[in-house]
């Protein structure tokens, strides 16, 4: 069967749409091809256009909830890992808290400095204690310290203090040169006390 196709044979003037049986092949042909690119059309905006918005959605969503699986994953390989340490931290931090000096046992701090200093060679001008910083989790103590000795004299006290049982740091050193080619140290110590959380 050939299908010879004329489209010189279309004349829309005769054309009826109530007869559309009558319409030459090629009138037939060309109206078949206009209606289906209109379905076609038609089909893509209402029927497929929206569920490409959908699953664009949907893969952004599948990407999120693999990260998210992939921290969780991770998370629950390494929990036994993870309760270790902070079973190391909590024992690290509880050494760290019996550094710091409780209440009754700052006074005995204060002699403890003074004994370091005395023993190395040092002659104390001040020892005081400076007003109480409150802080988040801690109150710093500062203790204004200002003595006369040598370089040498000064390294051994510096020395000493790091090896008090108690957590005590040096802040602000101020050198002067005295009269008598002395030098003056003034210098504040800071140790620091672990403020309990109310319940």
């Amino acid at each position: 069967m050939s299908l010879n196709i004329n489209l010189s044979e279309i004349d829309i003037n005769d054309l009826d749409i109530e007869n559309m049986g009558s319409w030459p092949v090629a009138a037939k042909l060309v109206f078949a091809v206009i209606l289906a690119v209109l379905v076609s059309i038609l089909s893509y905006f209402l029927l497929v256009d929206s569920k490409i918005d959908e699953l664009a959605a949907a893969e952004k969503k599948e990407t999120e909830l693999r990260q998210t699986f992939r921290t969780k994953n991770g998370t629950a390989v390494n929990l036994e890992l993870y309760k270790q340490q902070m079973v190391e931290m909590e024992q690290t931090f509880s050494f760290l808290l019996k550094q710091l000096p409780t209440t009754h046992e700052t006074p005995g701090l204060l002699d403890d400095i003074t004994y370091v200093g005395t023993t190395s060679g040092l002659t104390f001008i001040r020892i005081n204690w400076e007003p109480e910083i409150e802080k988040d989790f801690y109150t710093e103590l500062p203790i204004k310290i200002e003595v006369v000795g040598d370089y040498h004299q000064f390294g051994n006290f510096v020395s000493e203090v790091a090896k008090l049982p108690r957590i005590v740091s040096l802040h602000d050193f101020a050198i002067q040169t005295e009269k008598d080619e002395r030098l003056r140290f003034n210098v504040v110590a800071k140790t620091y006390r672990y403020k309990e959380v109310q319940q």
